[in-house]
């Protein structure tokens, strides 16, 4: 059986990959037919790139894909366009519009990142500009009001405690007054016994 599959290649603890068409039966770095593919997952994002024309052939003679190289092809969209090909699209169309979606993706850093080592981006540079321009002052509104937003909770919270402070204050000025009126009863008491 045809199996399309990753061929792993890269250094130690560097790992890159070549989506190849290799007979089941080799091992996973051995004999291959046709390498139809790249794939990097320590770039970020993940670099994927695929020769869509043989991609499809080898499909529709019967090659039976892995499940990462499956994964793969349904985000670069060959899947569905091997699909549309056994519907009765013409192949060139579809290789058209494969190319077309690789021109308009992003060029991916060649760069490598580790999830443990990650380095912080540097702030970009602020340009000065004199006046913001019409699309930038909604959102610069936007921004105003969500800090207005932010600032609104700590506002009624000290708000909140002046008001438990003030209340406890009250609270406490009653009780003395309480204590006095009931040590001079207390007093007049004393007095009227002793007499």
């Amino acid at each position: 059986m045809v199996r399309i599959r990753l061929r792993r290649v890269g250094r130690k603890k560097q790992p890159s990959y070549r989506i190849v068409v290799a007979d089941s039966r080799s091992p996973r770095d051995g004999r291959y037919i046709e390498v139809i593919g790249f794939y990097n997952p320590r770039t970020e994002p993940a670099t994927m790139t695929i020769k869509e024309d043989r991609a499809l052939y080898w499909l529709s003679v019967g090659a039976q894909p892995s499940e990462p190289v499956q994964r793969i092809l349904n985000k670069l969209g060959t899947q569905a366009r091997f699909e549309r090909l056994m519907q009765g699209e013409e192949l060139e169309a579809l290789v058209a519009e494969a190319e077309a979606e690789f021109a308009e993706r992003e060029p991916v850093s060649p760069k490598t990142s580790y999830p443990a080592t990650k380095k912080k981006a540097a702030p970009a540079p602020v340009a000065e500009t004199t006046e913001p321009e019409p699309e930038e002052a909604p959102a610069k509104a936007e921004e105003a009001e969500t800090a207005e937003a932010a600032e609104e909770p700590e506002e009624m919270a000290q708000a909140a405690v002046t008001e438990e402070t003030e209340e406890t204050d009250e609270t406490a000025q009653a009780d003395a007054a309480d204590e006095t009126e009931e040590a001079a009863e207390a007093d007049d008491t004393e007095t009227a016994e002793t007499d």
